[in-house]
């Protein structure tokens, strides 16, 4: 049952590259009837992690904590491809475990932005003289804001009506750098629905990168490093905009299990955590649309005609579905069109389309053809991995929609005021 949802074995129809296949793959090096060999280290990292296939198996195998169990022990064996060593040591050590170091490189990279630099490369052509795969990379950058989250945010955001709650807000790594404005947008929903919001500055990464990749060290020491922080908040959920971050952080109790420290405090944490959908479905939005000043309901917009890509880590890890397609829904104004194959990974999973980008560019091509079928204005999805692959793809295949966070969407319209 598993076969028909894989999408590395939808690209092959090789068995190995299947989750059937690599698991006999695994189980042999484990009774040591097979070598650690190339082969096994490529199909490893062949995998997306995705986990659709976890969705589709009936005995509930788990198939994504095997296979990062198996590249946790290629690394320590150190037989991981150069390419991965390397940008594993550059991003995932050098840059996104610091706050400091993240904040110096998304510094850099707006420069490079603002002063016309990334433009000028785009436009020219220029690394498709070393490689065109080079190039294409290149496109994949991130567009940094003009300033971080968190420089621009008190530690405590007040509830603009009565208050129903307190809530701690992960900003992350990437997301803060990148995707300020999706911040923005959650504490504009939550405050608005009662909540006041907590944002520690003292936060980080919460390494769910570093535990997909085999550096389960790193992604402990950034578990408690977040654990100390928003443990002595007393917030009654933690809630994360992020669909990878929200599920390796509901997985901080399995993670640090056997650490008699860390153990309990990190299950308590991993039962706060909610993705923002998955909340406001649980606490009920007292808002979804704009309001006039007097306090009545505003006429709706124009139409806008939208789909919704699940991220893998969202509906497979977390099993979060309906609640952003009721959330969309409620949105007046909008037309609904549901994406073919929805579920189907983009490609991004994390460094994947950096490492692996010949393979994700053939995965994000079927997402494409998918997208354009709905003709839809707003493509909404919940993971800033896939949102980048798909705003890349767009670009490529010259579609006619943009990229949005779900909440985004609900805070524009809550944001509309009418005389």
């Amino acid at each position: 049952m598993c076969l028909p949802v894989c999408p590395t074995y939808a690209l092959t129809n090789q068995e190995q590259s299947s989750p059937r296949g690599r698991i006999r793959l695994i189980r042999s090096i484990h009774d040591g009837t097979l070598d650690l060999s190339e082969t096994f280290v490529d199909e490893m990292h062949f995998c997306l992690d995705c986990q659709a296939c976890q969705t589709a198996c009936p005995a509930g195998v788990q198939y994504g904590a095997l296979v990062e169990d198996a590249r946790k022990v290629i690394a320590e064996m150190g037989r991981e491809p150069f390419g991965l060593r390397f940008i594993k040591w550059i991003l995932l050590r050098g840059i996104l475990s610091s706050n400091t170091r993240t904040r110096i490189v998304a510094s850099l990279l707006r420069f490079y932005r603002t002063s016309g630099l990334q433009q000028a490369v785009d436009d020219s052509d220029i690394l498709s003289l070393f490689s065109e795969r080079l190039q294409s990379k290149h496109a994949l950058l991130p567009a940094i804001a003009d300033a971080n989250f968190t420089d621009h945010v008190a530690e405590l955001v007040p509830a603009v009506s009565p208050k129903r709650g307190t809530v701690a807000l992960l900003t992350g790594c990437i997301m803060n750098v990148a995707f300020p404005d999706i911040h923005r947008d959650v504490v504009n929903v939550l405050t608005k629905n009662g909540f006041e919001v907590l944002v520690p500055k003292q936060q980080g990464c919460c390494g769910s990168l570093h535990a997909h990749y085999g550096d389960a060290e790193e992604a402990q020491r950034l578990a408690k490093k977040n654990i100390d922080v928003f443990g002595a908040l007393g917030a009654d959920a933690l809630i994360v905009d992020s669909a990878g971050c929200g599920a390796f952080m509901k997985e901080y109790g399995h993670v640090l299990g056997d650490d008699e420290k860390y153990a309990e405090r990190a299950k308590n944490l991993s039962q706060k955590t909610k993705d923002i959908t998955e909340f406001l479905a649980d606490v009920g939005i007292a808002q979804t649309h704009a309001r006039q000043k007097d306090g009545g309901p505003a006429k709706p917009a124009e139409e806008i005609r939208v789909t919704y890509h699940e991220a893998c880590h969202l509906v497979h890890t977390q099993k979060i579905s309906r609640q952003p397609r009721d959330l969309i829904r409620s949105i007046p104004g909008v037309e609904f069109a549901e994406l073919p194959e929805a579920t189907w990974c983009c490609g991004s999973a994390g460094i994947y389309n950096v490492v692996r980008f010949d393979d994700s560019m053939e995965l994000l091509d079927r997402k494409m053809k998918n997208l354009a079928s709905t003709q839809a204005e707003i493509v909404l999805t919940a993971n800033p991995g896939c949102h980048l692959q798909l705003q890349f793809g767009i670009k490529k295949f010259g579609l006619k929609m943009k990229v949005q966070h779900p909440i985004s969407l609900i805070s524009e319209q809550m944001g509309q005021v009418q005389s």
